[in-house]
């Protein structure tokens, strides 16, 4: 990043660690950067690994007006609620998936186009689209477990959303995949555009973006690929960066 930069245009923003305090809510002073941004006509845009339904209030709560990225980038939205662009996780995948994370025991979640299945939930895989299959533990030595037998899978894309998950995509799904997407359709380029986020899932939004921001309570492969670090999510981190790097 440097004096060149172009004026911010879009905004995209990670939820879980970053927007939201650990209560999940949205400081008053990460509300009101966030408003003062829209004011000055700049896109405010959620890209969370939630699916559209956990992402969809908070759009609302915060008056934004453009799009939404969720599942990591699996589905890119209107806040008219039309779906500009899916891309799906193959039933037998997500089965096999299923299959790994119940031998070796570790806590699952799923997000179908319709909605998210916690591990008590029955569900028949065939009956549903699949987006985003994620898995948790912290025992550290299951999540390698699986990621040594996902190895010899091909066509996933695998990140995480905390240090105690994987979450498991399509090849080529990434919010930053996603934001190009956003770009081309809007003309904004991603010299315009400023992106924060705390986690594995976030690295490529934040590598491509003009202005590349990781939460203080990031991980720490996130602050090493930043342009900058702010504040923690507990300390109004995302309005702190909107005021010092996009506001006019």
């Amino acid at each position: 990043m440097d004096d060149m930069t172009k004026p911010i245009k879009l905004i995209a923003l990670d939820m879980d660690g970053t927007l939201l305090t650990p209560e999940l809510e949205v400081s008053k002073r990460n509300k009101e950067a966030i408003q003062e941004a829209l004011n000055q006509g700049i896109q405010v845009v959620l890209s969370t690994g939630r699916g559209f339904q956990g992402c969809y209030p908070y759009a609302q709560e915060l008056n934004l007006q453009t799009f939404l990225i969720t599942a990591n980038g699996g589905e890119v939205w209107t806040i008219e609620k039309e779906l500009l662009r899916r891309k799906l996780l193959a039933n037998n995948i997500v089965e096999k998936l299923y299959a790994v994370t119940e031998e070796i025991g570790i806590r699952k979640w799923m997000i179908s186009t319709e909605k998210v299945f916690h591990d008590d939930e029955f569900v028949n895989i065939h009956d549903y689209q699949w987006l985003k299959f994620g898995c948790a533990s912290e025992d550290q030595e299951k999540l390698n477990e699986v990621k040594r037998r996902l190895a010899g899978f091909s066509g996933l894309e695998l990140t995480n959303s905390l240090p105690t998950n994987i979450e498991i995509n399509p090849e080529g799904v990434s919010k930053a995949d996603a934001l190009d997407f956003l770009c081309k359709r809007t003309g904004i380029s991603m010299q315009e555009v400023m992106a924060v986020g705390d986690s594995l899932n976030d690295v490529k939004m934040i590598q491509e973006a003009a202005v590349g921001i990781a939460m203080g309570n990031a991980q720490e492969k996130i602050k090493e690929v930043a342009d900058a670090i702010t504040s923690s999510n507990t300390e109004d981190g995302v309005g702190k960066a909107i005021e010092k790097f996009a506001l006019r």
